[in-house]
């Protein structure tokens, strides 16, 4: 099924990219960018087609196209292409198929260029946007973490190492756990109107290309869990590397401090960020460590340094009293 399915790809990215042929020499022949259970891409010159999971909800999606392909979103998200006249969805061996420009992605072995002042002021520029969400579904990374410790507690059940994490996510408000139901009033929500604005929803630095057209600028790619919410969720993982010691100070205050340049709402403009950033960063520290135990698992290893580094993270949140953990969600 996944060669099938890569085939597929592959010659719906050439005809894209190819619709006149390539001339008097041969096309060049289609590369997999990534295989994975959540996603697999195929490029073709200047296209790139992306299979989404098979349990994707297409409703969602098309939502989620619909805005990225919108005007409000120019210079911020990469722009689908059209699969056909009128729109940016299809499907091949029962997966959601969508098709992109391909952008040159961050180098992961130049990490001193890492664009992180670019990623600060594109993710104000995003939280900032009045780009219409009626009909948009929400944000989707509390979601996402609960996925992430159901993932691990599949793959290692009863596993006593596991259950530092299983305790730093019970500590998290229901909000942070994608609890359905956890509204406003509940301990630890996002206050009042920060569920409103437009967040990614899964940010990182493999979220970002820097496309050709039209001045080679960074864009966001991957709108499959972007929506309104917290914009809080969107600096969590780069908080959660920091305070566990993977992201060096100085780095992580490059990246804030574009986002707080660019008039970024996630957090004050000058102080103490953290009160805001507390519970999304623990939520993506848990759900990190849970990912490490699952893939560790189904690999038949143990976790690697890096894995460990969070995992060791969720250790010591679930070691904190009740009273100061409480204080944390508050």
């Amino acid at each position: 099924m996944t060669a099938a399915l890569v085939r597929a790809l592959g010659d719906l990215a050439h005809r894209a990219a190819h619709p006149a042929g390539c001339g008097p020499r041969p096309c060049p022949p289609p590369a997999v960018l990534a295989e994975r259970d959540d996603g697999i891409v195929v490029r073709s010159g200047p296209v790139v087609a992306k299979a989404h999971a098979a349990d994707t909800d297409t409703a969602a999606l098309a939502a989620r196209l619909r805005l990225a392909a919108g005007p409000g979103l120019d210079g911020i998200l990469l722009a689908p292409l059209p699969v056909a006249p009128g729109t940016h969805l299809t499907e091949l061996h029962g997966r959601p198929v969508t098709l992109w420009p391909h952008g040159e992605p961050v180098d992961p072995g130049d990490p001193d260029a890492a664009p992180w002042e670019e990623a600060g002021a594109l993710l104000a520029r995003l939280h900032r946007t009045d780009a219409p969400t009626a009909g948009l579904p929400a944000m989707r990374g509390p979601a996402k973490a609960a996925l992430a410790v159901g993932r691990m507690r599949t793959a290692r059940p009863a596993d006593p190492a596991v259950d530092p994490v299983l305790t730093a996510w019970r500590g998290l408000p229901g909000w942070a756990r994608g609890e359905e139901g956890a509204g406003k009033r509940t301990r630890g929500a996002p206050p009042a109107g920060r569920g409103t604005h437009l967040c990614h929803g899964d940010l990182h630095l493999g979220q970002l290309v820097r496309h050709p057209a039209p001045h080679g600028r960074w864009l966001l790619i991957d709108v499959d869990d972007a929506g309104p919410g917290d914009p809080a969720w969107d600096l969590a993982r780069p908080a959660a590397w920091y305070a566990a010691g993977l992201l060096p100070a100085d780095v992580w205050l490059r990246f804030l401090d574009a986002y707080r340049a660019g008039g970024g709402p996630a957090v004050p403009a000058d102080g103490d960020p953290w009160p805001a950033l507390d519970v999304p960063a623990r939520a993506l520290t848990v759900q990190t460590a849970a990912l490490a135990w699952a893939k560790s698992a189904k690999e038949g290893r143990a976790p690697d340094e890096v894995e460990q580094v969070m995992i060791d993270a969720c250790v010591r949140i679930a070691s904190l009293p009740p009273e100061l953990a409480a204080e944390h969600t508050s």
